[in-house]
């Protein structure tokens, strides 16, 4: 049973993952699968065979999640804005009571208060999550790729930067892939390799590969490294670190909806969305609670 749930929470943070503004690692904390996650990838040189027992169903339910939703993200985000991003809302902040025992339980093995550097961290962090969508840049952004020696080292570096991103909880790695230029060319690349296999055409499977193996290096290569920032910074200055992330998760919604433009929708929001909304956002929170919680 829990292998299966499992792939249930791989696919939430495999879609977290593909939606600009919502952070895989924010995913991971809310469903409380966090330090499970970077520990596994942490040792996976040192115990690799309890490691792949907890990634392996992980990665599968995140491949099925970025898979799945590939196609269904834009839509949703163009045409249900506002719903689709409340859901999210409420899923992420579904996990802030799961944090919050995690704190409580660090103060107390420390025997220590949150401290000036604490809510130093809090802060810094929430203005990074808040301010990071601001950067965002519309102008000459790419769709696609061409296959040459350059595009592949570049995209290699690419999904190093993304995946470290990706693991650190309310900084989204879609929307740092968004800031860079490479978001919808790498989005555009994943749809034309699955049309490719859909239609089993090899020149279009080779095209992809050749552009998407590199970036996946890059992504194992970038988690692998965070990973091990990441406990380093728990095993140090775990309150500080606890604090960062409650930073980072409690402003995630201000990027979410900045980074959708949600914001310039708000005045044309019909009731039925608003409170649909509102209810998948409450549902949301249940089931990441609950899921937390498994």
């Amino acid at each position: 049973m829990t292998f299966f749930t499992d792939i249930l929470k791989g696919i939430m943070i495999g879609i977290a993952n593909i939606i600009p503004g919502v952070s895989g690692g924010t995913m991971a904390v809310s469903l409380g699968i966090y330090d499970k996650l970077i520990g596994s990838v942490s040792n996976l040189l040192k115990d690799w065979r309890s490691s792949v027992r907890t990634l392996l169903p992980l990665l599968i339910g995140c491949g099925i999640g970025i898979v799945g939703f590939t196609y269904a993200i834009e839509y949703l985000l163009s045409h249900h804005t506002f719903v689709t991003c409340m859901t999210f809302v409420g899923l992420i902040l579904g996990g802030l009571p799961v944090l919050f025992q995690a704190l409580r339980k660090e103060l107390r093995t420390q025997k220590k208060s949150i401290g000036i550097s604490g809510a130093v961290a809090f802060i810094l962090f929430f203005a990074i999550c808040a301010f990071l969508p601001m950067l965002k840049n519309n102008q000459d952004v790419l769709t696609s790729f061409t296959v040459t020696p350059m595009t592949m080292i570049l995209l290699f570096l690419v999904g190093v930067v993304a995946s470290a991103t990706m693991v650190i909880p309310g900084v989204s790695g879609s929307m740092v892939m968004m800031i860079l230029g490479y978001y919808y060319a790498v989005i555009n690349t994943i749809k034309g390799f699955l049309d490719s296999l859909k239609a089993f055409d090899m020149p279009g499977l080779i095209h992809g590969a050749c552009l998407l193996i590199p970036f996946g290096i890059g992504v194992l290569l970038g988690i692998f490294l965070i990973a091990k920032l990441i406990t380093f910074l728990f095993e140090k200055f775990g309150i500080q670190t606890y604090c960062a992330i409650l930073g980072l998760i409690i402003a995630s919604p201000f990027a979410i909806f900045y980074n959708t433009g949600l914001f310039s929708q708000l005045s044309s929001l019909t009731i039925g969305s608003v409170i649909l909304g509102v209810v998948l956002a409450a549902a949301g929170a249940v089931l990441t609670l609950k899921m937390g919680e498994a």
